[in-house]
């Protein structure tokens, strides 16, 4: 049953309490599968909102340093409690924000409990090392403290998830927060900042300030009292962030673009590599930065595959993520629908053979959302635009190879390293692959998309600063080690 919500306006959350924004002007979100539907108002916020945000979770630090980490872990799973409590209402919102079909938003919020409840537990793990000292009667050991206010910069595609993957590993090693999410997906997030509330956070340890990132974002990355960023996005706006943060002496954490390929070698599970293709590829409308996204397949099993995945793509049903039998939502907005639509008709001009889709689709019911059709191409070569570059749309490129050693040459010809699956039986393919792919997840029968969140989290070469994000890897960006001697 869905729950009807009424058009709200929503605040910035600052020092624990409910701001406008001193601009006095707003963002209207919109239903990406109705363009006339509105799914609430957020602040459009200007640098002093932000330096009203970052001013107290200044202010709030040290006591939430001196809390410990139990103290701050039962935050935690009280944040965690709350989200759970509005479950329904929260995966609803995400739908409605930015689309994602119904059964995915409620696995995304599922996982943000699971995330803080993990983080929750990291409380009560141990923050050092003791090591043998040279003199024999001192104690040297190394503890490891927190950076101090850490500014959060999200994207829209994963609006509950990626907030508190950052968020909770954040809190629970000592920061405090400023969050600033994408405006596609700021209601969602704000939904989730009323759980913080509702958990009786101290005032300033975490806050929001929504609004446009050449404004909210710049400001925080350039604010000198935030001594760490954490950023998922773009290459293009990470790029950017790298140099302001280093321009200050600032941290900061990128995670950016995947091209990311499954290989479906000769005596690979047709039936499954082609379920994991079209889950890898299709799902969140393709908007996913680990999606699948080159399919690169043995001449031998080349026509089975391709016949069969037309076959299943031709299946999904395309429509308002509400509807539970809808496999494929809208694009998050019109600007991401005409950049699919773009890559598409450039797949054309280069001479790619389109299979399967390439247009809008044209169903009436779906005229005032941004949808596209699930879409495949056959004859794709990596020199390309669809073979190079990210799409973040349900566009799929088909390209035959001749052996496993080609298919690892042409899924590393490209400037990113996020993901990367095979779909083979033979172990000696499964170690090749694995020792010589240029990928920071690297995955063996299984789909590129998707993370666990007790594992590290990252890529190579264009698509990550080189850190690494969730399970006890996000310790090394959130604190620093503190090598303590001490001689009675």
């Amino acid at each position: 049953m869905t729950v009807q919500t009424q058009t709200t306006t929503y605040k910035n959350y600052i020092n624990g309490e409910w701001k406008a924004s001193s601009t006095q002007k707003l963002l209207e979100c919109i239903s990406p599968a109705n363009q006339h539907e509105c799914v609430g108002y957020v602040q459009d916020s200007s640098k002093e909102d932000v330096d009203q945000a970052v001013e107290a979770a200044t202010q709030a630090s040290q006591a939430w340093r001196k809390l410990g980490g139990v103290a701050r872990g039962q935050y935690l799973y009280k944040i965690a409690e709350s989200l759970e409590k509005r479950h329904q209402e929260i995966a609803e919102t995400l739908t409605r924000e930015m689309g994602k079909p119904i059964a995915e938003a409620k696995g995304e919020t599922s996982r943000g409990i699971a995330i803080l409840r993990y983080y929750a537990s990291e409380g009560m793990r141990k923050t050092g090392d003791v090591i043998p000292a040279s003199d024999s009667r001192a104690l040297m050991y190394t503890d490891r403290v927190p950076l101090g206010v850490v500014g959060v910069i999200t994207p829209w595609n994963f609006p509950v998830a990626i907030p508190l993957w950052k968020m909770a590993p954040a809190l629970i090693y000592g920061n405090t927060v400023v969050l600033k999410p994408a405006s596609e997906a700021a209601v969602t997030a704000a939904k989730i900042i009323e759980c913080v509330h509702e958990a009786g956070v101290p005032a300033g340890v975490v806050n929001i300030v929504t609004g446009r990132g050449s404004i909210v974002g710049d400001r925080l990355i350039e604010h000198p009292q935030v001594k760490g960023i954490t950023f998922t996005g773009s290459n293009a706006i990470g790029n950017g962030v790298a140099r302001k943060a280093v321009a200050r002496g600032a941290k900061y954490q990128l995670e950016m673009g995947g091209k990311n390929p499954v290989i479906v070698a000769e005596d690979a599970d047709i039936d499954k590599a082609v379920a994991a293709t079209i889950s890898g590829g299709f799902s969140s409308t393709g908007q996913k930065c680990t999606a699948t996204s080159r399919v690169i397949i043995h001449e031998r099993v080349y026509e089975a595959f391709k016949a069969r995945l037309l076959e299943k793509t031709e299946a999904l049903q395309v429509g308002d993520g509400l509807n539970e039998a809808t496999a494929i939502g809208p694009s998050v907005s019109e600007a991401q629908l005409n950049t699919v639509l773009a890559y598409i008709e450039k797949g054309k001009e280069e001479g790619a053979t389109l299979l399967l889709g390439g247009g809008r689709p044209k169903a009436p019911e779906l005229a005032d959302g941004f949808y596209v059709e699930p879409t495949i191409f056959a004859d794709v070569t990596s020199d390309m635009t669809i073979g190079q570059e990210e799409i973040f749309g349900p566009v799929l490129a088909l390209m035959k190879v001749s052996s496993i050693e080609e298919a690892i040459s042409l899924a590393n010809d490209i400037e990113f390293g996020l993901s990367a699956s095979i779909f083979t039986q033979n172990i000696e393919n499964m170690f090749t692959f694995i020792d010589d792919i240029d990928a920071g997840l690297v995955r063996v029968n299984f789909e590129t998309a998707g993370v666990e969140l007790q594992a590290p989290f990252g890529g190579m070469k264009a698509s990550s600063s080189g850190s690494r994000e969730q399970g006890e890897a996000a310790k090394e960006f959130f604190t620093s080690i503190k090598t303590v001697f001490v001689k009675p």
